[in-house]
């Protein structure tokens, strides 16, 4: 296995800078650079994350020789520091292409992790002739969905889910409570213990992996997530036009490999991969492996080249 890279927590050494948008729900952050002209390559990160996630795939890209170009990387409402929150899904991805349009960009490429996958869908939805593609990496999906709308029959089928929406409702209902509780919890190591699942080898990834996502641990954001996601229509999806691709870990406990048929299903133009030895944080695990899988997406005129030196 190649060692994950560490999370990069400083926005100038990757070529980007923090710009806040105003929006309607409030200020959300971004961090944008690496301008050529193209379409937004914009990255949305899941639930407990922040943009961070994604600094392994850009030293990937950076490594490959093929440098992604016009990022833009946002603190979805709820995390990071965008501590605004979006009413509904509608509200939260209006705000995402409020974000995009303020930096100048009037086309974009999706890019989603997570919950962050699912929002990608919406705003595919929303604004299809924008929407150039859609790469989904451990996209939230039917097995999610499942366990929210049908928790007994949905936390057999995907336990590690469960668990997850379990825990932060015990955390909610504790209140400021929680607070302390956590920073115990980190302390005593056992909040990395409590990600373990999340990772194929969680004792060899970065500590600066475990350390995120004990600081982005947010029950509430992360409960009206799950309320949003429980209601949502997911059959606006066939408004998609664009091509989406998927990757996801093979042993990924919130992404059953069930989902790549569950979402083929719903969007005309779809295709998936499944990355052995990878868990739901492949992006982290394995960050070369989802630049080749999602090349058509975020770098398509590099996309033969990055392709070719995966097979050599």
């Amino acid at each position: 296995m190649t060692a994950p890279t560490a999370l990069e927590v400083n926005e100038a050494p990757l070529g980007l800078s923090r710009v806040v948008v105003p929006t309607a729900v409030g200020a959300v952050t971004s961090y944008a650079g690496r301008r050529a002209g193209g379409p937004a390559v914009v990255m949305l990160h899941g639930a407990a994350a922040r943009w961070t996630t994604w600094t392994p795939l850009l030293a990937a890209a950076d490594r490959s020789t093929h440098p992604l170009t016009d990022v833009v990387l946002i603190d979805l409402p709820g995390w990071g520091d965008s501590g605004v929150r979006a009413p509904s899904l509608e509200h939260l991805s209006a705000a995402i292409v409020d974000v995009v349009r303020a930096l100048g960009y009037d086309r974009w490429r999706l890019v989603g992790h997570s919950l962050g996958g699912f929002v990608a869908l919406d705003i595919a939805a929303r604004h299809p002739e924008e929407t150039l593609a859609v790469g989904l990496v451990s996209a939230s999906g039917g097995g999610v969905l499942d366990v929210l709308r049908r928790p007994f029959h949905g936390g057999l089928r995907l336990p590690g889910f469960a668990g997850m929406l379990l825990a932060m409702r015990v955390l909610h209902g504790l209140g400021r409570a929680s607070d302390p509780l956590l920073r115990f919890l980190r302390n005593v190591g056992l909040l990395r213990a409590f990600a373990a699942p999340l990772f194929r080898h969680p004792n060899e990834v970065d500590r600066s992996v475990s350390d995120a996502l004990a600081d982005e641990i947010r029950p509430v954001a992360f409960l009206r997530a799950a309320r949003a996601a429980r209601t949502y229509d997911d059959r606006r999806w066939r408004r998609i036009r664009c091509a989406v691709r998927s990757v996801a870990g093979e042993r990924d406990v919130f992404s059953p490999p069930s989902d790549d048929a569950w979402f083929a299903r719903r969007i005309r133009d779809f295709s998936a991969v499944r990355l052995p030895d990878a868990g739901h944080y492949a992006g982290v695990e394995r960050a070369d492996e989802v630049l080749t899988a999602l090349a058509d997406v975020i770098a398509p005129t590099a996309a033969p080249a990055l392709r070719a030196a995966a097979r050599s």
